[in-house]
């Protein structure tokens, strides 16, 4: 019955929204705060251990002010009620945390590590990482490229060293790409995915990477070049290995539906986790989801305009270089299945 409301119009609601931060501004309503991240005694925190688990999580939660928003719910209500449904997950990467970041952070979230929030709109890039492990070494990065109403704020990624155990450490990026699938909107969008691939490769040598949010692409449009970050720096895509039938789409110029709701699990959304093993940690998908049903208010109404999707990964220290899992489009079912097994009986 909602379908309507959840085409994509990026492009006019950012484009209000940059007008409708200056009413707010001028009637004296606050655009956000901001938070200071919570702060925990890390010594008693983390535990000296070589392997464990943890849980992730992505989602755009459609933080732009209500009157332009596309989500058909209440936004300050919607978005306090995904901060306590968060803390059902370990590391969590938040996309369009603009106007609402208190409402995020202060009606229940119980994350103690929390990035402070840039502002909203047009200040902020809306990129919030929320953690139950440290969170050190937190870098804004803007793209060089964007189009139409997505060069209205400084959009971008994020980057963040997560402590899991003690000294031991994950490289998180945290990515909203260029919206629309026009082609110019696509030719940005792919210079967006260069320059975070050229990124990871200087600043993430030889580190455990994930790679989670918002990326706006697909493998299956042949306008977009997502899979460039699995060939340039040996990520995988948790969806493909445990969801995606193995193999990277086919792409097709035909442009994808904006109907990003009404989609199923094995297929291809735009909010991806990407992952890959380091030098000393080893990491296996062993869940993934896309959370159709658990971030619903009582109504049955999704809380944003996007389904998040989650992963969980088993983890293991190991000296042994190169040892994930790493799928490409030339992997066939078996080269991945003897991948998986070679993983599990290390």
């Amino acid at each position: 019955m909602y379908t309507a409301f959840f085409v994509r119009t990026r492009s006019i609601k950012l484009f209000i929204s940059a007008f409708s931060c200056l009413i707010l501004l001028q009637s004296g309503v606050p655009l956000n705060q901001g938070t200071t991240p919570v702060t925990v005694n890390k010594a008693l925190f983390l535990n000296e251990t070589t392997s464990g688990g943890f849980s992730v999580i992505t989602y755009n939660i459609a933080g732009l002010p209500q009157l332009i928003s596309s989500a058909v719910t209440e936004r300050a209500g919607s978005i306090a009620e995904i901060g306590r449904k968060l803390n059902q997950y370990d590391i969590t990467h938040i996309q369009e945390d603009f106007n609402y970041n208190q409402h995020l952070y202060n009606q229940g979230n119980q994350h103690p590590f929390r990035t402070r929030s840039k502002g909203g709109v047009p200040f902020g890039d809306g990129l919030s990482t929320l953690s139950k492990f440290p969170v050190t070494d937190i870098r804004r990065i803007k793209w060089n490229d964007c189009t139409g109403a997505d060069c209205l704020t400084p959009k971008g990624f994020s980057y963040s060293r997560v402590e899991i155990a003690k000294e031991v450490f994950i490289d998180f990026y945290n990515v909203h790409a260029n919206a629309n699938n026009s082609r110019r909107a696509a030719a940005a969008r792919c210079k967006n995915i260069q320059q975070l691939s050229t990124y990871i490769k200087k600043y993430s040598v030889g580190n455990a990477v994930f790679v989670m949010g918002d990326l706006n692409g697909h493998y299956s449009y042949s306008y977009d070049n997502i899979n460039l970050l699995l060939e340039e720096n040996n990520l995988s895509d948790t969806w493909l290995i445990l969801k995606g039938n193995i193999q990277l789409p086919i792409p097709l110029s035909e442009s994808p539906s904006d109907d990003i709701l009404n989609i199923e699990e094995n297929h291809e959304t735009i909010d991806k986790i990407l992952f890959r093993s380091g030098n000393r940690i080893r990491l296996l998908p062993s869940m993934y989801k896309l959370e159709k049903e658990f971030f619903k208010n009582k109504a049955g109404l999704p809380l944003s305009d996007h389904h998040p999707v989650s992963a969980e990964f088993i983890w293991t220290v190991d000296l042994e270089e190169d040892a994930g899992v790493h799928v490409t489009s030339q992997d066939s079912k078996s080269d991945l299945r003897s991948k998986l097994v070679g993983v599990r009986e290390q």
